[in-house]
């Protein structure tokens, strides 16, 4: 689940990480007023899910009140990778003397929460692990014993030779860790963590992903969620109990199980096509279930054809087909659809899409490349 900057940092503040004041406005009287209150420089900073906001015109500079107020009224409302900015965070702009990047990812091969450090810090992290990847040093924590002072302080040393710098970067890493674990993070960053003029090393912008698993030991956190900022057709599919994440092919899957639809996209793939999601029914034999799939990827204008693979163990096949017929009957498909059953109640699968107009291929190499020919051709 993601946060927003200002949600983070909240939870930042309240670890103790030192952070600029800041207040959320949504409209461009409230960015006006709040800047009055601060009566110094701020940023405007748009406050959606999505990477790239400066580069897209979502952050700037307001020496004054009213420049507050036209930079929140053009900020607000606008699109910033498909999603639409609702509300802004308007912030003390920090004196900026150098910048570094701190962040925890989930090493899941490791099992170990792990940083990320270098004092390459910015916009373009990204761009500096591929191309400079020695200006980062990763560090595994063991949770047991969390971070050690002297852990952190070698972080701290690898970003700055000034041992107060040093000394104050290893302390805003050990309340990032806090509050990463705390929170059920599976990402948490600080980017930029700067240096002031006045040798202060604040934190500039803070992001944070909770991991969804923890929202079942901690439901409070669910009220962090805004589902204005997340694509529409994830927030039902999570409302259906579906899995699904939308991606930018042509080829709508629908399949039972992780690894079979991770093993059908690879096979898109393979075969010269995109898929345009990931999306897992899950183990359960419920039609309903087969119907929102069906909704949910017709909604997307750019699938020109749909894949069903379905392997029948828990998941009975007789099920899935009458829930591609309920659904069919209930929206007309527009584009084609190519089915693949194998397993648990095959052969009454087959027959009820045969009665209904529907083939079905037991193949599922042949039911992929005709999915990508098909979407090929209709993309034409």
């Amino acid at each position: 689940m993601n946060i927003h900057e200002f949600q983070a940092k909240e939870i930042l503040r309240r670890h103790g990480v030192p952070i600029p004041e800041g207040e959320v406005a949504r409209t461009p009287d409230e960015a006006e007023a709040i800047a009055v209150r601060y009566g110094v420089p701020v940023m405007v900073k748009a406050q959606v899910h999505a990477g790239g906001r400066g580069k897209a015109g979502g952050v700037k500079y307001c020496p004054t009140p009213a420049d507050a107020k036209e930079k929140a009224s053009k900020i607000l409302g606008m699109q910033i990778k498909g999603l639409t900015v609702h509300q802004v965070l308007v912030t003390v702009a920090a004196d900026i003397g150098s910048e570094a990047y701190v962040g925890i990812i989930v090493d899941r091969a490791t099992k170990k929460p792990v940083f990320m450090v270098s004092a390459a810090g910015g916009i373009d992290i990204e761009e500096v692990a591929a191309t400079t990847p020695e200006k980062i040093r990763y560090h595994g924590v063991d949770p047991r014993y969390g971070l050690r002072t002297y852990e952190a302080m070698q972080l701290g040393f690898f970003l700055y030779k000034d041992a107060k710098l040093a000394r104050a970067a290893a302390k805003i890493m050990q309340q990032l860790y806090a509050a990463f674990m705390e929170t059920g993070c599976s990402l948490a960053e600080i980017n930029p963590l700067v240096v002031t003029p006045a040798n202060e090393v604040i934190a500039v912008d803070g992001k944070m992903v909770i991991d969804d698993n923890e929202l079942d030991r901690k439901p409070q956190l669910e009220a962090l969620r805004d589902e204005t900022a997340e694509d529409p057709a994830e927030v039902e599919a999570r409302k259906a109990n579906l899995t699904f994440i939308k991606l930018d092919g042509n080829v709508g899957c629908v399949v039972n199980g992780a690894g079979l639809a991770m093993a059908t996209m690879d096979l898109v793939k393979f075969y010269g096509g995109d898929p345009a999601n990931f999306l897992d029914i899950g183990g359960s034999s419920n039609p309903e279930k087969v119907v929102n799939a069906l909704r949910i990827i017709t909604a997307d204008p750019n699938v020109k054809a749909i894949l069903f693979n379905i392997f029948g163990g828990i998941t009975r096949t007789d099920d899935v087909a009458n829930g591609i017929v309920t659904a069919t009957k209930q929206n007309p498909l527009k584009v084609p659809i190519v089915i693949r059953l194998t397993g648990t109640n095959e052969e009454i699968a087959v027959k009820i899409l045969q009665d209904n107009g529907f083939s079905a291929s037991s193949d599922m190499d042949e039911a992929v490349q005709r999915a990508v020919a098909l979407a090929t051709e209709g993309a034409r």
